[in-house]
């Protein structure tokens, strides 16, 4: 299997496997044109403001098509953290209520609510069966990962819609570990999030929002800004002033334009191959890389089904920072954290990077193995 994307279209170090993108992927080097141009716009006063606001719609269309929904309910935070926080900070929590999580939740998404004193339960989210067990009449919200970061799980989003709506609850998603590789209706949710610079080839300080407007018609952040609200023409701060209509509410302020011009030039170069295919790619190198490791009889906590797992394999150990290190060593730039080895693939890698990526993490492994058990 060749690459599908053009290795020399990214910034990938010459000789090095770059299977981390569940981390941070290589940028593009068309980037290097948006950075040129929104010096160029930032640089031209109020004509410029308005090229960069067209970049912006430009970026939040392709955001929307490739969310599956309206432009509408699109719009763009700092970060995950960012949005769930606002989703958050706009319920009136009454005490005792709860919210679902998986134990292993992302801190982006589990942290906001810890931090406002919600009171969170825990099911395992890759049985729906156990989450639906776990509502009460308190739960309030279950808050999910598209893909589990610490196993690459993938998970039933439908049959957690159906259990949120046996409970009167919201769904929040957040989307980090899916998109820019797999297709997506985010639809299903009625908040959902996604950090851009993974899969998506954006960039940090750039996520993407998404507000089911259908779903929750009238909802509305805590807080505002000069660029949330509908009007700019002198205000009358007695009262509280109109939000705009749609998700461009989630911006309070300026948003980053440069990582939009960034993310634009990200999503036009994913529209060329779309989404179906890259899944379909990326899961070939999933699907064989598990099977060497299976052979090599080294255990990963990725699900073996394609359909229930992402576009990593993770690998557990407690000397992942050491293995890690040596893959480094072997010109194979993998992903560490949190007690396991995370490799992950995107359309720049084929069958040569699995084969060195699965090489290295074998022998590294088995060097560490041995180190353990000497002590």
């Amino acid at each position: 299997m060749k690459p599908l994307f053009d290795p020399a279209d990214f910034r990938i170090p010459p000789g090095v496997v770059h299977v981390c993108a569940a981390g941070e992927t290589p940028f593009l080097r068309r980037h290097d044109s948006a950075f040129a141009a929104y010096a160029e716009d930032k640089s031209h006063g109020s004509p410029g403001r308005t090229q960069q606001e067209a970049r912006a719609a430009s970026a939040r269309d392709r955001a929307a098509r490739l969310f599956g929904v309206a432009a509408g309910d699109i719009g763009f935070v700092s970060s995950v953290a960012e949005g769930v926080s606002m989703v958050v900070e706009s319920i009136d929590w009454q005490p005792g209520d709860e919210v679902l999580v998986d134990p292993d939740e992302y801190p982006s998404v589990a942290a906001p609510l810890a931090q406002r004193g919600v009171a969170l339960r825990f099911a395992p989210m890759l049985e729906p069966s156990a989450v639906e067990a776990a509502l009460t009449p308190r739960t309030r919200m279950i808050a999910v990962s598209a893909v589990s970061f610490l196993t690459a799980a993938r998970y039933d989003l439908a049959a957690l819609r159906a259990v949120a709506d046996r409970a009167d609850a919201l769904l929040v998603v957040d989307f980090t570990q899916g998109a820019g590789w797999m297709p997506m209706n985010a639809g299903v949710a009625d908040f959902g999030f996604a950090a851009t610079y993974k899969w998506l080839l954006g960039t940090t300080g750039t996520a993407i929002g998404f507000w089911n407007r259908a779903r929750q018609p009238d909802w509305a952040p805590g807080t505002a800004g000069w660029h949330s609200i509908a009007s700019m023409g002198r205000p009358d701060w007695s009262r509280p002033p109109a939000l705009l209509p749609d998700a461009a509410r989630f911006t309070r302020g300026n948003p980053s334009h440069l990582g939009l011009y960034v993310l634009d030039g990200a999503l036009d170069y994913l529209e060329q191959f779309g989404a179906t295919r890259i899944e379909r790619h990326v899961q070939g190198l999933t699907v064989a890389m598990l099977a060497r490791l299976a052979e090599m009889g080294i255990p990963s906590t990725t699900p073996a089904d394609p359909r229930r797992h992402g576009a990593s394999v993770c690998v557990e150990s407690p000397r992942a920072n050491e293995i890690v290190a040596g893959m480094e060593q072997r010109g194979v730039l993998a992903w560490n954290g949190r007690g396991r080895v995370r490799v992950s693939f995107h359309g720049y890698n084929g069958t040569e990077d699995m084969l060195r990526a699965s090489d290295a993490l074998i022998a590294e492994w088995r060097r560490a193995t041995t180190s353990q058990e000497e002590l």
